[in-house]
């Protein structure tokens, strides 16, 4: 029996591993051992490993690691006692492989602390570009950290191979959050206004703006924006909250004081990915800067603002429109988005991130590789040379 043990560190990837969770944890040829760390710790951030634990999964440890602070001080001091936290655990307890997923910092502290212990670390979604934010560095870093690379197109398996990796270590498994859209049954509308005290008809803008990390300097701006677009606007909104990077505060104070003055307006903290999906499947636009925009809201039909630079470089579905941060920009942007010939012609757009069949992928991965020094010890590919 092999363990294999998996960082979660937010709600995010915690609902991209939620497929690859359930099928390690119900084959007799795994051992399944989840580390809880990050936000989902963090009583401000909703703490979510209470909803792990609701799920039916074991939180064998938790790793504390984030400073109340968000300055970059903070994230960094954070940043150490994460890999602190990390190396704690894994002096107690060495798993046969570690997984993590990404590009959150949280997780990069994890990848850094296996790496004196020689664990085979095997990591989800590489290869990708945000050159927007510190997650590009942080990405390719721990892609340089892990031994197996699971990634959603044959784009990012050629950029992961450019890095370096030997190609017997990479596998094009597609997006695990989009197995989700094969297995969850999504609430009805009904279902949804009941639970979170807010109304979808009409349809609402689903709203989620992170941190903008290599440009954290201009967060009021950016969001004081954002807001003014709103405004204008003048739709009701569902407002999911940012995470914990370089200045959230200042975006979670700017929502709260927009749910003063605007009576159709409603913030969530954690929706859980049923309730996030449900919600994408009625909301007029997606607006903001959120990864699921990219990789999600394809498979829904969802027409997605993408504001600024944070996902510059990311592959992407005829349902994005890129705007910059200015108010004019994302008005334009979202009337775009709402027209209905625009609406028409997303219904034949194909996701490019995956089929739903990357947990089996994964799991098939995981099983056949040989635990061996091979794993561990890597040999760098010069470019072009790909056999």
């Amino acid at each position: 029996m092999r363990t294999i043990c998996v960082v979660t560190v937010a709600r995010s990837d915690y609902g991209i591993y939620l497929p690859l969770l359930r099928r390690i944890q119900s084959d007799s040829e795994f051992r399944l051992y989840l580390i809880v760390s990050g936000a989902h710790l963090a009583p401000e951030f909703g703490m979510t490993v209470n909803a792990i634990q609701a799920d039916g999964f074991e939180v064998n440890e938790r790793v504390e690691m984030l400073l109340a602070s968000d300055s970059p001080e903070g994230i960094a001091k954070s940043m150490g006692i994460g890999v602190m936290g990390f190396a704690q655990s894994f002096a107690r307890f060495r798993p046969d492989i570690l997984m993590v997923l990404g590009d959150r910092f949280e997780m990069h502290a994890a990848a850094l602390a296996a790496l004196p212990f020689n664990i085979p670390v095997a990591h989800i979604h590489g290869g990708e570009v945000t050159q927007g934010a510190m997650d590009d560095a942080l990405r390719h870093s721990i892609t340089k950290l892990s031994h197996l690379h699971f990634v959603s197109t044959p784009e990012y398996a050629r950029r992961v191979a450019q890095l370096g990796e030997e190609a017997w270590r990479i596998t094009v498994s597609g997006a695990p959050s989009l197995d989700n859209l094969n297995s969850m049954v999504l609430p009805t509308r009904e279902q949804l206004e009941a639970r979170f005290k807010f109304r979808l008809e009409p349809a609402p803008l689903l709203v989620t703006f992170h941190p903008v990390t290599l440009e954290f300097e201009q967060t009021e701006w950016q969001v004081s924006e954002l807001m003014a677009a709103l405004d204008r606007l003048d739709m009701p909104v569902i407002f999911t909250m940012p995470n914990a990077d370089t200045r959230n505060g200042i975006i979670r104070q700017h929502i709260a004081e927009y749910l003063l003055t605007h009576s159709s307006a409603w913030s969530v903290e954690n929706f859980g990915t049923p309730n996030y999906f449900g919600v994408m499947q009625f909301a007029a636009a997606m607006v903001g800067n959120s990864s699921s925009g990219i990789i999600e809201a394809p498979s829904f039909k969802l027409p997605v603002v993408n504001i600024g630079t944070r996902q510059d470089g990311r592959v992407r579905a005829i349902n994005v429109i890129d705007v910059g941060y200015t108010s004019d920009e994302i008005v334009t942007g979202v009337r775009h988005a709402i027209a209905p010939a625009f609406r028409q012609d997303l219904l034949s757009g194909v996701n490019p991130h995956g089929d739903g069949h990357a947990a089996e992928r994964i799991v098939a991965g995981l099983r056949v590789v040989e635990l061996d020094d091979r794993l561990v010890r890597k040999t760098f590919r010069d470019l072009g040379v790909l056999e």
